[in-house]
């Protein structure tokens, strides 16, 4: 029995961090799905003859690709390891970008990024292994996964300025092709070295799981007799019911976030700064959102995942407003760098609160779903914002649009909190035994 309760020598280990960096690592190559397409979109516009909202729906169809290969990608990390499908998700990559880049029509370069680059490829480089790492580490796990999640805004900061680097001299056709073939790589090895920790991993989630167990039954008499939740019953609220709240928390989230992550590059353009300016206003952005993952991570570890939902869902919305009056370069800048540092913990709690409020058997698979419902979310801002730009010559109304989505996810989350603190209360009140 004592061995239910014991921490494993895996958790919190050297071990544990050296794959934290190498995971790091593989999540930020592999965020080229996401953040090059956003650099190219004015050229693949051009190229293609297209509408600014056409030119965006390859970015939404990865965006598509990214949250539902999440869900299997995460099942199969639930069952085989994070290793297996991330080394066929990093020739995925590679493949689809090379693809992309000989594309002779439009619809060939958009499915080449929804399902090479989107479904099969990126999806297995964030979910997964945020789900990974929070099974390595128990002490610091809000700061580990949200340093995992990281990789995903680092590859953002590095990206674009590098692929308008290429694009201005070689063209994005080019750029595309070599960018596939880095990423096999170095994405093939990295996966590789990971499966060495497979069957300890393997052990952490049974061990977990196994913990779980252990104090089911004792958590649910005493949680029956003062009227607390469990694990069965995460809020008061059956487990599925709790997990769409928090995807459909997730799908607003992110269609506000789209909005100016899609579109800061063509918004700059548009404006008279240049297309290089909007790709230094992305990395910008991007910079400080791995500032603020950091911060939200350590906050996460003090006072947990829901409170961190809602604080960083009230500072994106803030940020969100001053895009609307303030529109000069130095503004933008200003705003992009506050943008970036506000909302950058967000979709890390997500999966934070999942492994607080769900058992750890299906972590792998909610938090894929979860993750899916933000990347949804950012797919459908990322074409909503196009559609309202075509419609009215401007991005002022888009603005808008994502603030009336900040606004549902923030009060989705400010209701779960305030469920949660009443049944503390009626916990604290309510007498030991029925």
């Amino acid at each position: 029995m004592a061995d239910a309760v014991t921490v494993h020598p895996g958790v919190d280990s050297p071990q544990a961090w050296l794959r934290l960096w190498v995971s790091l690592a593989i999540m930020t190559i592999g965020g080229c799905g996401m953040y090059v397409v956003v650099v190219v979109l004015p050229g693949v516009q051009a190229d293609f003859g297209i509408s600014r909202a056409d030119a965006s729906l390859p970015y939404t169809l990865t965006m598509i690709g990214f949250g539902v290969g999440g869900v299997l990608m995460g099942r199969l990390g639930d069952r085989w390891g994070v290793a297996l499908p991330l080394t066929g998700a990093s020739l995925s990559i590679g493949l689809g970008f090379v693809v992309a880049g000989y594309a002779p029509q439009f619809w060939a370069f958009a499915l080449a990024q929804g399902i090479l680059i989107g479904l099969l490829g990126c999806s297995a480089t964030f979910s997964p292994l945020m789900t990974e790492m929070s099974f390595w580490f128990e002490r610091r796990r809000g700061i580990a996964v949200a340093i995992c999640a990281s990789g995903n805004y680092l590859g953002g900061t590095l990206w674009p300025p590098v692929a308008q680097f290429f694009v201005e001299r070689a063209g994005w056709r080019a750029t595309y092709i070599g960018i596939g073939l880095f990423c096999i790589l170095t994405m093939v090895p990295l996966s590789l070295w990971l499966h060495r920790g497979t069957r300890v991993s393997r052990e952490l989630r049974l061990h977990s799981a196994e913990k779980a167990r252990h104090s089911a039954d004792l958590q649910r008499e005493a949680a029956a007799a003062k009227g607390q939740d469990t694990r069965d019953r995460p809020l008061g609220l059956a487990p599925l019911a709790l997990l769409f709240l928090l995807s459909v928390a997730g799908v607003a989230c992110c269609v506000a976030m789209a909005m100016p992550q899609v579109h800061i590059v063509a918004y700059c353009n548009d404006l008279g700064y240049g297309v290089t300016r909007g790709a230094q206003m992305l990395s910008t952005m991007l910079a400080f959102g791995i500032a603020s993952r950091l911060i939200s991570g350590a906050i996460c570890d003090r006072i947990g995942g829901l409170r961190t939902l809602m604080l960083g869902s009230a500072l994106q919305g803030l940020a969100l407003l001053l895009f609307i009056p303030f529109n000069g370069m130095v503004s933008l800048f200003v705003i992009s760098a506050l943008f970036g540092l506000f909302q950058g913990g967000i979709v890390p709690s997500y999966a934070i609160i999942i492994r607080e409020y769900f058992s750890p058997a299906r972590a792998g698979t909610y938090v894929g779903v979860c993750i899916m419902a933000t990347l949804i979310g950012m797919a459908l801002g990322g074409w909503m914002s196009g559609r309202i730009f075509d419609a009215t010559g401007s991005y002022k109304m888009a603005f808008v649009n994502g603030v009336a989505w900040n606004l549902l996810n923030l009060s989705i989350a400010f209701w779960m909190l305030r469920r949660s603190q009443r049944l503390a209360r009626q916990a604290a009140t309510a007498p030991a035994t029925a």
